[in-house]
């Protein structure tokens, strides 16, 4: 299993890579922002976004304020 110590600090305990926003992933992925659109049963629609219809979203993780785009 991939561990890490989220934010690159030591002080946070070590945590599996897929249950951090960490980029460090074993196979590369495609970050985007959207916004979930609507919710049926266990399906979401998201929007705005860039990829071939059909294409799995792996996971959801809610935007952090404090986190700024550079």
């Amino acid at each position: 299993m991939l561990r890490l110590h989220p934010q690159w600090n030591e002080a946070n305990p070590l945590t599996g890579v897929f249950n951090t926003r960490s980029p460090d992933r074993p196979n590369p992925l495609g970050l985007h922002r959207v916004r979930v659109r609507a919710m049926a049963g266990n399906r979401l629609l998201v929007g705005p976004i860039e990829v071939i219809d059909g294409t799995p979203v792996v996971d959801i993780k809610p935007t952090l304020p404090e986190v700024t785009d550079n």
